[in-house]
């Protein structure tokens, strides 16, 4: 085992070096984006909570510390359920009966931008922030996904 690793590290030019440095530095790029889009939400934003089924809006709420605990059951298909539950700042999927349960695994979500996704039952639950006058503070064709 050591063997090969001598053998690697003595194969490796000072090229590769900064190809791995580099696309380590490049593997933060999201973190930092996340972050700059954080910071640009103002302490008087409304942060609304949106639950959607097949690309339709079922259930909106703002989320604030006064928003009521909240369970609910979403019914996307037949055979299929999923029970959404809000608590004051945060929102998640509680429960559900799809085969993988990430949506379930996710757990609470609070911050601008955080999704929980259910594929098998084509549930979304998204946040987003909102200025004082109603207007969106992030939007969609705003986001720029490099490929």
């Amino acid at each position: 085992m050591l063997k090969k690793t001598k053998y690697h590290l003595r194969n490796m030019k000072p090229l590769d070096v900064v190809i791995i440095v580099i696309l380590l530095l490049g593997s933060f790029i999201p973190h930092v984006v996340y972050g700059i889009q954080l910071s640009q939400v103002a302490a008087d934003a409304r942060i609304i909570a949106t639950v959607k089924i097949s690309g339709e809006e079922v259930y909106q709420v703002e989320l604030n510390e006064d928003t009521p605990n909240e369970e609910f059951t979403l019914i996307p298909a037949e055979g299929q359920y999923n029970i959404i539950e809000v608590d004051g700042t945060r929102i998640r999927n509680k429960e559900d009966n799809s085969p993988d349960q990430l949506g379930v695994r996710r757990g609470w979500i609070s911050n601008p931008g955080e999704t929980a996704v259910v594929l098998p039952h084509k549930l979304i639950i998204e946040i987003r922030a909102e200025s004082a006058e109603g207007e969106e503070i992030y939007e969609e064709d705003d986001v720029i996904i490099p490929m």
